[in-house]
């Protein structure tokens, strides 16, 4: 069970919810990435995603994604992300290995997080967003 795995804590890697303006519609599109400001390279990055409200009344349907391997100080872009999902919970559930150690740890974008007052730029991926560590 994954109570009794002993999990080493995460460092180097985190989440950012992007934007980007498309030039052709004038409109954002955003984008989830996965960044690793590691030395090393993760291996075997499993990343499940879904949503929620706070009540967990409303759920979106969960997405998987697997990599073989992120490379050392590079990021990985995740998926496109719809602005309506918003208003949700936004959960985002990383594995991976380093050195045959396995890492997990679960990144959430509340609501209130997802605001314009919230987004700078983010150097690892060359735009702007809101970075979760």
């Amino acid at each position: 069970m994954k109570k009794d795995i002993d999990f080493p804590k995460v460092r180097g890697v985190s989440m950012a919810i992007t934007r980007q303006r498309n030039q052709e519609t004038r409109e954002y599109e955003y984008f989830v990435y996965l960044i690793n400001d590691n030395a090393v390279a993760l291996e075997n990055v499993l990343i499940n995603s879904d949503g929620y409200s706070k009540g967990k009344e409303t759920k979106t349907s969960t997405l998987r994604h697997f990599v073989e391997k992120v490379e050392p100080e590079t990021s990985f872009k995740v998926e496109t992300i719809l602005p309506d999902l918003f208003r949700l919970v936004n959960q985002f559930w990383v594995s991976y290995y380093i050195d045959g150690e396995m890492y997990d740890k679960k990144f959430l974008f509340m609501p209130e997080s997802m605001h314009n007052d919230h987004f700078s730029f983010i150097e690892a991926v060359q735009m702007e967003g809101v970075l979760h560590a």
